[in-house]
């Protein structure tokens, strides 16, 4: 299995996003391999990326193609994937999450997502989790969905 993290590492909060990914792999155990978007997992990911039949970032152009209906940005871009879990035989988890409990596009934005996945060739099962902790907020979000949104 290979696990993705995505928007625990933060570079406004370096001390923060560093306990929040100790704390996360300490929870996940069974990882063979560790992405972060900044590449500060595992030393060996481009060695290890190559023996997987599912190419990391065919899944994180396939998120990216879904937009949250109220926002112009896609929800990647938002922060709103935590982590994607890649594995060998071709199953995909993701941990995401919502900018508020109460989201009217609470149903459908997790459906969407996994559709968007499932076209991605090699895939066999798409599960996506809705988490609420660690609960979302606006440093999760890219440089470039802030910019968008004018929100810096």
């Amino acid at each position: 299995m290979k696990h993705i993290e995505t928007s625990l590492v933060n570079d406004s909060n370096p001390a923060s996003s560093s306990e929040n990914i100790a704390q996360e792999l300490a929870k996940r155990q069974d990882c063979v391999d560790v992405w972060t978007p900044d590449n500060e997992g595992n030393k060996d990911a481009s060695q290890a990326s190559k023996t997987h039949s599912i190419d990391e970032n065919a899944i994180i152009d396939a998120i990216s193609t879904v937009y949250d209906p109220e926002i112009p940005v896609n929800v990647y871009e938002l922060g709103l994937i935590y982590a994607i879990d890649l594995h060998d035989d071709g199953r995909i988890n993701v941990e995401m999450t919502l900018t508020a409990p109460n989201c009217p596009s609470a149903q459908e934005l997790p459906v969407m997502i996994q559709q968007a996945i499932e076209k991605v060739p090699g895939v066999t099962q798409v599960q996506v989790n809705v988490v609420w902790d660690p609960p979302w907020d606006v440093s999760r979000m890219s440089d470039e969905a802030r910019l968008t949104l004018n929100m810096f």
